[in-house]
């Protein structure tokens, strides 16, 4: 028969044995992110590296499952849509800049030409925007509505601090296609010296899912422990 400290461990011991099962819940659920995550990662090197679709030929409805596909859109700009998005990249904080493209179907697609320094204007922006035919090409991202979880996007004073597609195309009269835009790589012909740069797009997925599993599984191997010595000295 248990005795006074023998009683007093129970009840630690089975905390000690609830909290292994929920680290032991907590470390297979990492491990069934670890799969997702590598799976996306997997997903989108295999759609950087595809060859391009035209636009013409994306589907209607979603397009989540191609985020990151490479496109490709022969057409022309409209230097009245242009649109200075403040943003950060690999050069500093700045601007994108997106302008629409129009392809001989009449079917616009909002294009992120690339980043402009902080300071640029619009008015000096839509002036150096090519008005012949040109060929685009880079990654199919999807639309960014309401702005950023610090600034929301202030159409009517010119303020967008995301690219928020429909939008943008609202506050400019222009009809695209509010799904998405394209992040471009390669324009054709090439721009002049002042032309946004292209090609910062950051394609990063944080995969830490690995260590937290194990983390997870060693506090689940001590928490057993420990409700072992507590019961060993019942």
């Amino acid at each position: 028969m248990a005795g006074p400290a023998g009683t007093r461990a129970i009840g630690p011991a089975l905390a000690l044995l609830v909290l292994a099962v929920l680290f032991a819940g907590l470390g297979l659920w990492q491990v069934q992110r670890l799969g997702w995550k590598n799976r996306l990662i997997a997903a989108t090197d295999a759609a950087i590296h595809a060859a391009p679709i035209d636009v013409a030929n994306l589907p209607p409805g979603d397009l989540s499952l191609l985020v990151y596909r490479r496109l490709a859109m022969t057409g022309h700009f409209v230097p009245a849509g242009t649109t200075l998005v403040t943003g950060t990249s690999s050069l500093g904080t700045g601007y994108w800049e997106l302008v629409p493209l129009v392809n001989d179907r009449a079917r616009t697609v909002m294009v992120n030409r690339g980043f402009l320094a902080e300071g640029s204007r619009i008015a000096a922006a839509r002036a150096q925007v090519p008005v012949g035919s040109v060929h685009v090409e880079g990654l199919l991202r999807l639309t960014e509505p309401g702005g950023t979880w610090l600034r929301a996007n202030r159409p009517t004073e010119n303020r967008w601090y995301s690219r928020d597609i429909a939008g943008i195309a609202n506050a400019r009269g222009v009809p695209v296609d509010p799904r998405l835009f394209i992040d471009s790589a390669v324009e054709t012909p090439a721009p002049g010296p002042d032309a946004p740069v292209p090609g910062l797009t950051v394609i990063a997925f944080p995969n830490n899912h690995l260590g937290y599993a194990l983390t997870w599984f060693t506090l689940c191997l001590m928490a057993t422990g420990g409700a072992v010595m507590l019961m060993r000295r019942r």
